[in-house]
Parts: C-alpha cells; structure tokens; sequence
C-alpha cells in the first residue's frame, strides 16, 4: 500500500478538528499533520489528543500553513508516497479519502481534485460567492491551459514527487489553483472524483465575508493569468 500522509491547515478549529482526525481512515494515513497557523483557541491541543502531529506555523495563510507542512515532511525520516490536504472546519468528509486517492494508487493519475460542484452538497454549503468563483476560476483554466476542472476544491490528493515538482509558492488564497494551474503546465495527469461536502463548522475566513471573498477572488484570478508569464 502507497503512504499517504495527510495535512490539515488550522485556524482556531478548535470545534471541528476532532471530529476531522476521528473520520480520517486509519488504514489510508500513515500520518495526520495538523498545521497550527497562529490559533489563539485550543485547536493545537485537542488535535494532539486525538492523535495527530501539531506543528506550528505561526505567520498566517493557507498556503503558508501548507508549505509548513510539506517542510515538516521534506525533513521527517520517511518520504510519503501520496500528500492529501484536507481542511479542518469538518466540511468535507475525510472518510471518502480512499475514493480520493485511487486514482493515484492505481496509477492512473498525480492529482485528483475532490470535486464538491459534482458531488453531493449540503443546501447552503457552497456559497453563492463560492460557487460564482469556482465557476469563473475553472472555466479561465479550460480557457488558458486546456485542463478541464470544475472546482477548486481543498480536499484534494496529489504524488509527493509531483507536489515537490510544482514549486508551490502561494503563501494565501491562491494555494488551491496555483496548484491546478502548475500541474496543467506541467503536463501532470489530473482528474477529478465527486466528494460531500456540508456547511463547515463556525466561520469560513475567506467567504464568510466580502471583504474575504473579494479578497480571494481576486488573487485567484491574479494566480491563473499569472502562470501564464512564469
């Protein structure tokens, strides 16, 4: 069986990520690594108790919280085979992991985007700023890169060789397509499975507002038209 090891951005989750350790399959993760971005609750402690390896990272953004991640493993004593990235506000559902990462194990693909837009959503899940993104972003990458997705997704499997290849970069908000956008230059073999998804635990940090979502929006964007220069 390949190694999967799975990381988990947080930010005061305190709440939900218990619950998000507890549904990771077992038998699929060699490794669950909790990335701490700078929370002021007591998420860091509750994932240690339920098993997974906290690490801190405190200069906040999603994509720095990842990239801390991948420097945790980059230095561990193992290298994993496949790096799952999963959020931590309970909104996805980490129990779908093994249908996330097949198509990676079978050998058939690098990078498999859970796709919340063709699976099953709670109503209310996906916001409407969400969804109006996700639509625009993913219609630009058919555009310029020729890669067809339908979103962009944080639940999401990818082979480490792969990952490394890509040079992320993207230290906030454009983590998620930078990452699509890089693999569709690339020429990496990428597909998409449908996963569940229901509304998140608390507030989300980028679409919870419009200040976030414009926030977001627009890096987004800035992120797709900018790989076409790199």
């Amino acid at each position: 069986m390949k190694k999967t090891v799975v990381i988990i951005p947080a930010l005061n989750e305190e709440r939900s990520i218990g619950r998000v350790i507890a549904d990771i399959p077992r038998d699929f993760a060699a490794e669950i690594v909790v990335v701490n971005n700078g929370s002021t609750d007591s998420t860091a402690q509750v994932a240690s108790d339920s098993g997974a390896t906290v690490i801190d990272e405190a200069r906040r953004g999603y994509g720095q919280a990842c990239l801390a991640g991948m420097d945790y493993i980059k230095n561990s004593s193992y290298l994993p085979d496949i790096i799952v990235f999963l959020d931590a506000d309970y909104s996805d559902y980490p129990q779908e992991m093994k249908d996330l990462i097949s198509p990676i194990t079978e050998g058939r693909y690098d990078l498999v985007i859970g796709s919340r837009t063709i699976g099953e959503r709670q109503k209310g899940a996906l916001l409407p700023q969400a969804l109006v993104g996700n639509y625009i972003a993913t219609r630009l990458i058919r555009l310029l890169y020729h890669v067809d997705f339908t979103d962009l997704g944080p639940f999401r499997a990818i082979r480490y060789d792969k990952l490394l290849s890509l040079d992320m970069r993207d230290r906030t908000f454009g983590w998620t397509v930078e990452m699509q956008v890089k693999a569709a230059k690339k020429g990496l073999r990428c597909t998409e499975v449908p996963v569940s998804y229901r509304k998140r635990i608390g507030t989300s940090k980028v679409t919870g507002t419009i200040k976030g979502s414009v926030m977001a929006g627009v890096k987004i964007i800035w992120v797709i038209f900018r790989q076409l220069f790199s």
